[in-house]
């Protein structure tokens, strides 16, 4: 499970994730022509997923754009933890916070996934490596316990002066999950959301207000773009503030959504965000050559089951794809294929 994140679980015995079992789905070789056709191929390959795609790209350069529904509301999942480390380096660089002092996670924390909030113990680290474990691996007990100390006042205003409107987050990760139990009738007991959720009825998680973009933490992909590239262009702070953000997003540890669209001498910079039907990332993809792109990635699934591998490689087809039209390079054949085996 990604952090943020979670899945119900569903039995299936029609293959993965709708697809047959062997079923290859490939992308086209040759570069779209046009804004029309790439849009279309990006479509079919969520559609394929039984899934839909929101998708924002753009060349750093200022050379061009590829949108999918760029301005509809989007669930941001855990990519709402971007905001929150640009407030905190922001912080760190203007000497109001201390990197290197010391804070503590302890069992209210501890809301279950990766990182320190699934540690049996109490643990005690620099204020730096939350914000790392928080961007790189999605753990959300390192996400409550730096907002706190930020406060959420701080990452609005932070969004405010970037002139991102359509971004809300009106908490951190436990606000949610005691949203969700709340919703469902279930007790608040803290601890990891997803036993909770077994044996939920279907029906009663599409009410949820998780999954409802005008009642949750939400953006709109273009404006998603816009926030990468004010951070890697040093328009989101002090240089040395999104010098130290986009290192921290270089060591995101998922591999297998936006980054499994490039061959290797790609890098990608990312965040993954993941929440029942959602799954997401938005990153900047940089090629061999230096030519970097904003791509933002956001989907909503047809079905609510727990492990969606198409759809996960779905991500990086559409990211190759988006890079390949505002590029205008086709990568080596065998890259960003979806296969489902």
């Amino acid at each position: 499970m990604n952090g943020f994140g979670t899945g119900v679980r569903r039995d299936s015995s029609a293959g993965v994730n709708g697809l047959e079992s062997g079923e290859v789905v490939r992308t086209a070789s040759s570069v779209s022509t046009s804004a029309e056709e790439a849009a279309y191929r990006i479509r079919a390959v969520f559609a394929r997923c039984g899934a839909r795609g929101f998708v924002h790209a753009a060349a750093l350069d200022g050379g061009g754009e590829l949108e999918v529904d760029a301005d509809e509301p989007v669930v941001l999942a855990s990519v709402f933890k971007i905001p929150i480390a640009l407030a905190y380096a922001r912080a760190v660089h203007a000497g109001e916070l201390d990197p290197a002092e010391p804070a503590n996670v302890t069992a209210r924390d501890r809301l279950g996934g990766t990182g320190v909030a699934g540690c049996a113990d109490d643990a005690r680290l620099s204020w730096r490596d939350l914000a790392l474990f928080m961007l790189s691996m999605s753990d959300n007990a390192a996400t409550d316990v730096l907002l706190r100390r930020l406060g959420l006042d701080a990452v609005r205003a932070v969004l405010a002066e970037l002139g991102l409107s359509r971004t809300s987050i009106s908490g951190g990760c436990a606000e949610l999950f005691a949203r969700i139990r709340a919703e469902l009738g279930l007790r608040d007991d803290g601890g990891d959301i997803d036993a909770s959720l077994v044996g939920v009825s279907t029906d009663a998680v599409w009410r949820l207000s998780a999954l409802d973009p005008a009642r949750t933490y939400a953006s709109a992909p273009r404006e998603i773009g816009a926030l990468l590239a004010a951070i890697w262009q040093d328009r989101a702070g002090p240089p040395a503030a999104c010098a130290e953000l986009r290192s921290m997003l270089a060591r995101q540890i998922w591999p297998h959504r936006m980054a499994a669209g490039f061959p290797d001498g790609v890098t990608v910079a990312g965040k993954t965000g993941t929440i029942l039907a959602v799954r997401n990332e938005a990153g900047v993809v940089t090629l061999p050559d230096g030519r970097g792109y904003t791509v933002a990635v956001f989907t909503r699934a047809e079905r609510l089951d727990e492990r969606r591998p198409a759809l996960d490689a779905a991500i990086g087809v559409a990211a190759r794809l988006a890079v390949e039209y505002l590029g205008g390079t086709p990568f080596a054949e065998g890259s960003a294929r979806l296969v489902v085996a």
